[in-house]
């Protein structure tokens, strides 16, 4: 039975995200009280992209088909108390019209950054100016995955149209309001250049973006966002600009003193607006705020209290931030570290609450790579006075005492948590540390060598080899028995032979028949033996601005990560994320691929929108309310990318080479939470290699940390088509590794061909390996358990398991149409890629549907058509690129009555060409 809901949107959830954009929405700058646009004003709004309204970024995280969109032009013309300059908005809409969206043609990563600005007049700003009692300029931006931003015009710089459009309309108005629809941070230095009262952040909010930026523009929303991220003066004054953009070597030199951690620390003057800044319509004032520790559960807690007053004359929301400064010791440490937060109910004016944060003293501890504290690689508290610090952002705070003493004192170093090593780099380089202390009280940097491997990888793993089950054969075992308690899970996978166990460590797609149409793969039951032994076939979507199905079918689209961050609201975020896993358990979904969670390292990484910060504890606190909003509605998350994918030049080959300090207390920090916190149960691995080791087949990554210390128990995918080199000796990488990606407990490889996991479909090394002794037969047998033992959780295991790879019959129009007639030959049609094409069945029965396709893109770019039968899509046939080479792609099954049929292409993300499309009938 078809399931009628898959691709019909939630109900409710569209107007809920709406409510999380309108919170996530920065303002920066409100001088002479600009906005919000007040009762009776008319406002004129200039730039294009008021009326071409961003609402994600690009690529695998933006690509969401939706059943309606919003622009901030018409959300605020809905809006009745106020008046929108009409006669300047047709202009707009006149010129638009003549100058119409330009998305690249549509393929991969081919959107530009920025469009095409209608050129301004003096006469058409006055006109304005005569009539308008205020300006709000919209500027756009957008980038994605293969495309990063660029320190160039009309991506992190203004275009020189833009500029002028500001010089013009600040000449003529006193006052202006400038919104930023962009995926991320902008360079924001021409401010000093321009009469610009206002400035606001409304990020990228999803299909309901235009609405929640015109609720915060007119004050149906007082703004309550704050910044992630630090907005410096320049691009050069990041700490990872210099080493930014390698596509070989990507040195992190600056280790642990990422954004505030490093402005905060060397360079305040650097900074325009600091981490954890925004203001309000409101303001507020703190009081009462005291710190004590206590036990919770056999585990150490400062206890952070605040009373947060509304002492303005509009309702609003406040975020409270709890920075520790640590004291320097022998590690070195950054002047300010966030380690709690939490954020107010909408308060009245005059009203107050009491915010209460935990911070737990574990999260106080520093990693030591090096045994310079006497502990080598532990968790430890140094020494001294762990001064506590609160305020409205990073800059803005007092210090707190804590159990009246100045700060958390801690008499004598102690070791938190004794690990051992893993991730340590093999290449040798320095780092950055704090030297000389300075009159202003900051410090001069300085430099030390970065601790290399010590350890043997070949002595680790061989020591750590699972043991062997010994195999049966077919016992008639199911996996329900597994479920049901009557087999152990051992027991069930000694039935498996060695082709079964290659076979379910590879995953089919994107689109496969097997599946929810046009998801982003298939796994686990993907062959007649495994299904035999009642292995049901998981489903993985993308992404984390919702669900993306290229068939066509309909999600809701939320606001970017970047937005949801910004919002300093995790209790909102996870109800937002319990909406979407009920719209993943609607269409048969198991996995949504996302959170993306790496750092936001560098601003130009055009993958940012996706992320949460540069900070890892929000990262973290974020990520884990994505995972359990989720998981409260029955589906699971997919944390990603694991991990240190930092930039999207050279993704797949860009070396991190990092410290143990910085991996662990940064860039796997929010991994760490949201596994241990948000009992995630999927991850998936990033493209790039770690200290030489690709992370899909990186054994430290994957086993030592992931499972061995942070206990995972779910599964680990590949991305898509990626890459892997030997575990031990590093090396080489090719995408066939699979010997190399099981070894590390990487279980599985997304993705091989449609139909291609039982045949091998990409000739990888899983069973060539487990005869030349790279691989055993008891790892691949730990992951088809780790696989299997997920299944049972999935919400797949609770519904009806139809496999069943047929559309189903389809009836035919009994006359040929009278145009674009092209009657077919041998079985093959050879379909138009602008129109339609006429062929005609002779014998009614069942076909197998072939494509032969070519795509001249990039092995990682990603395209797709829907094959359309007599008006209704029937298969969709999707492909990375091709190399400009033909391949043969097995679609589905249909059952077809004798006569004509009009065939149609449907082309969801252009790049493709179809050469034929055969109709072989089945026996």
């Amino acid at each position: 039975m078809v399931n009628q809901l898959i691709g019909v949107p939630l109900e409710g959830f569209a107007e809920f995200s709406r409510k999380v954009a309108a919170d996530g929405a920065v303002l920066l700058k409100n001088d002479k009280q600009v906005l919000p646009i007040t009762n009776g004003e008319k406002v004129a709004v200039f730039g294009r992209v008021q009326k071409n309204y961003y609402r994600s970024g690009t690529g695998s995280g933006g690509s969401v088909h939706v059943s309606y969109t919003t622009n901030l032009i018409d959300s605020l013309r809905a809006k009745s108390e106020i008046h929108v300059d009409e006669q300047l908005a047709s202009i707009y809409d006149d010129w638009i019209e003549e100058n119409p969206f330009d998305d690249g043609g549509g393929g991969w990563a081919a959107e530009p950054w920025h469009q095409q600005e209608m050129p301004l007049t003096d006469e058409i700003v006055k006109q304005s100016q005569a009539v308008a009692d205020k300006a709000i300029v919209v500027i756009g931006r957008t980038a994605g995955e293969d495309q990063d931003n660029a320190h160039e015009v009309g991506s992190y710089l203004l275009t020189e149209e833009e500029k002028s459009m500001l010089k013009q309309v600040t000449t003529y108005f006193d006052k202006v309001a400038v919104v930023l629809n962009t995926s991320n941070i902008i360079d924001t230095s021409w401010l000093k250049d321009y009469s610009v009262q206002g400035l606001i952040y409304t990020w990228h909010g999803g299909m309901e973006g235009g609405r929640a930026a015109a609720d915060v523009l007119v004050g149906d929303v007082t703004p309550s966002g704050k910044l992630t991220d630090t907005v410096a003066y320049a691009i050069e004054d990041y700490p990872s600009h210099e080493n930014y953009g390698s596509d070989t070597c990507n040195i992190y030199q600056e280790d642990i003193y990422v954004g505030y951690r490093y402005f905060e620390t060397f360079a305040p003057d650097k900074v325009q607006f600091p981490f954890g800044y925004g203001l309000s319509y409101t303001t507020f004032s703190y009081s009462e705020h005291t710190a004590n520790t206590v036990n919770i559960d056999n585990q150490a807690y400062i206890n952070v209290s605040v009373k947060v007053t509304n002492t303005g004359s509009y309702s609003g929301k406040e975020a409270v931030q709890v920075y520790v400064e640590a004291p320097q010791g022998e590690l070195g440490q950054p002047l300010r570290s966030l380690v709690a937060f939490g954020k107010t109910k909408e308060l009245s004016p005059g009203e107050s609450e009491t915010l209460m944060m935990h911070v737990s003293v574990n999260s106080l501890t520093s990693y030591d790579d090096s045994g310079v504290t006497g502990y080598r690689s532990a968790y430890v508290l140094e020494a001294g006075t762990y001064y506590i610090h609160l305020g409205a952002n990073v800059r803005e705070t007092v210090a707190v005492s804590v159990d009246k003493d100045l700060g958390f004192i801690v008499e004598n170093t102690r070791v938190i948590e004794q690990l051992e090593e893993a991730l340590a780099p093999l290449k040798a380089f320095k780092r950055l540390k704090p030297g000389e202390k300075r009159s202003d009280g900051y410090y001069n940097p300085t430099y030390d060598d970065v601790p290399t491997r010590q350890i043997s990888m070949q002595d680790r793993i061989a020591t750590r080899l699972p043991r062997e089950i010994a195999q049966t054969g077919d016992q008639n075992y199911k996996l329900k028995d597994v479920a049901d308690g009557k087999v152990t899970i051992d027991t069930f996978i000694a039935q498996l032979d060695d082709a079964e166990l290659a076979t379910i460590v590879r995953g089919e797609g994107m689109s496969s028949p097997l599946v929810t149409p046009g998801t982003a793969s298939a796994f686990g039951g993907v062959s007649d033996t495994l299904l035999h032994y009642g292995i049901p076939v998981g489903c993985t979507a993308d992404g984390p601005s919702g669900i993306r199905m290229d068939s066509g079918h309909k999600s809701t689209q939320v606001p970017i990560g970047t937005l949801l961050a910004a919002t300093w609201d995790t209790e909102l975020v996870e109800e937002l994320y319990v909406f979407e896993g009920k719209e993943m358990v609607r269409n048969e979904i198991d996995m949504l691929l996302g959170p993306g969670m790496n750092l936001r390292r560098h601003p130009l990484n055009g993958r940012n929108f996706e992320y949460f910060s540069e900070d890892p504890y929000i990262t973290g606190m974020f990520a884990v309310a994505n995972a359990k909003g989720i998981m409260k509605a029955g589906a699971h998350a997919t944390p990603k990318h694991f991990a240190c994918n930092s930039q999207e030049q050279s993704r797949n080959k860009v070396d991190a080479v990092v410290s143990e300090r910085a991996l662990r207390q940064l860039y796997l920090k929010g991994f760490e939470m949201i596994v241990k916190e948000g009992d995630a149960r999927g991850v998936m691995t990033a493209y790039n290699p770690i200290n030489g080791h690709w992370s899909a087949s990186n054994y430290d990554l994957n086993t030592t940390i992931l499972r061995g210390e942070w206990g995972f128990k779910g599964i680990v995918m590949t991305d898509w088509w990626a890459h892997m080199n030997d575990p031990i000796q590093g090396g080489e990488q090719d995408r066939r590794n699979t010997q190399h990606m099981v070894r590390a407990q990487n279980d599985l490889y997304m993705v091989v061909a449609n139909y291609g996991a039982e045949t091998n479909a990409m000739d990888d090394y899983s069973l060539k390996g487990l005869e030349n002794g790279q691989l055993t037969r008891g790892e691949l047998q730990r992951s088809a358990r780790n696989i299997c033992n997920f299944l049972i959780e999935a919400p797949v295991f609770n519904r009806d398991q139809v496999f069943k790879d047929s559309f189903g019959k389809l009836s035919a129009n009994q006359a040929p149409s009278k145009e674009g007639q092209s009657l077919s030959a041998a079985g093959s049609v050879i379909p138009s890629s602008i129109g339609s094409v006429t062929f005609k069945i002779a014998e009614s029965g069942e076909y197998r549907m072939f494509a032969a396709l070519k795509s001249p893109g990039t092995d990682l770019s990603q395209t797709a058509c829907n094959i359309v039968l007599n008006g209704e899509t029937v298969a969709t046939a999707q492909t990375n690129g091709t190399g400009g080479e033909i391949i043969k792609q097995k679609l589905q099954r249909i059952e077809l009555e004798e006569g004509y049929y009009k065939l149609e292409l449907d082309f969801t993300k252009p790049g493709m060409t179809i050469e034929e499309i055969s109709f072989n009938k089945v026996n």
